[in-house]
């Protein structure tokens, strides 16, 4: 029986490890992971800051080199249970970080928090582990992520729906997490990947490889012997011309910084001294 200090976990944490670990294991091209690492790397490069010493959560850290400057020092904490490497926290996730308050001067999440149990707690904790003015980049894979994949299951399971992708969230929810958990300065936006496949089997592949499939507690359901044979046939009368069948990757980027006395604010409400309705008001001849 569950309460509400100890709510039921949404995802199977040793499930999310499984599928990290097998990904780690794989040879696939991996294209997402670098997709991101980029658009971190690029994101990064506008910030004027310098920073000292970030902590790379989740399998982005093996993209480091494509994020961080070669010189700052860095601590991974992968995910995945790992060896005794230098600088490397394994054992651990999002909500439970090792770390006293204010150990870092940025962090990074990246391509893992779409499947936390508790999400805010997370980001709450990131925060509490940034220095005064430390900055986090965060990445998830929101609402719209494969959906040719889960409305193709949809149609095969017919009357008898059964999830075979955790749901993700949406960019207004993003944003208002974000908010919620105490960061200044934050940002939310998104892009969208497309990927065009001649076969579905290269979707379920990719997920592999990037470790980010269904990672929901309870028991897996047996999809039965002509799932296989379903699929085929949705996905040829899916397809166009070509012989493919496009699917989707929502990228949700995520910043905030740790508050800090010397940042920037908003000037508070009703300090203006110029009225915008007098400003729009104007004749433009005047």
């Amino acid at each position: 029986m569950s309460s509400e200090t100890n709510p039921p976990e949404i995802f199977d944490r040793q499930r999310r490890r499984a599928l990290r670990e097998r990904a780690s294991r794989r040879q696939g091209d991996q294209f997402l992971w670098h997709h991101i690492a980029q658009d971190l790397g690029e994101r990064l490069s506008f910030v004027t800051r310098v920073f000292e010493h970030a902590l790379i959560i989740g399998p982005i850290a093996n993209w480091q080199k494509d994020i961080l400057p070669a010189d700052m020092r860095c601590t991974h904490m992968p995910l995945i249970s790992v060896g005794g490497a230098e600088d490397t926290q394994s054992g651990f996730e999002e909500g439970r970080l090792p770390f006293p308050p204010a150990s870092f001067d940025l962090v990074i999440s990246a391509g893992t928090l779409d499947s936390v149990n508790d999400l805010p707690g997370a980001l709450i904790q990131i925060r509490r582990i940034l220095k005064p003015d430390g900055l986090f980049l965060g990445h998830m894979f929101g609402a719209g992520t494969l959906a040719t994949l889960k409305s193709m299951f949809l149609e095969s399971d017919a009357d008898q729906v059964r999830p075979h992708m955790h749901p993700q969230i949406d960019l207004r929810s993003a944003a208002d997490l974000i908010v919620r958990a105490g960061f200044a300065l934050p940002v939310a936006d998104q892009d969208v990947t497309e990927v065009r496949y001649s076969d579905w089997r290269g979707i379920v592949s990719d997920i592999r490889d990037a470790g980010i499939g269904n990672a929901l507690a309870g028991p897996r359901a047996y999809l039965g012997k002509n799932a296989i044979n379903r699929l085929d046939r949705i996905f040829a009368a899916r397809a166009d011309a070509h012989g493919k069948v496009p699917e989707y990757f929502t990228h949700l980027f995520l910043s905030g910084w740790a508050p800090s006395e010397n940042q920037p604010r908003p000037a508070k409400r009703g300090s203006a001294q110029v009225s915008l309705a007098d400003i729009l008001s104007k004749n433009p001849e005047d």
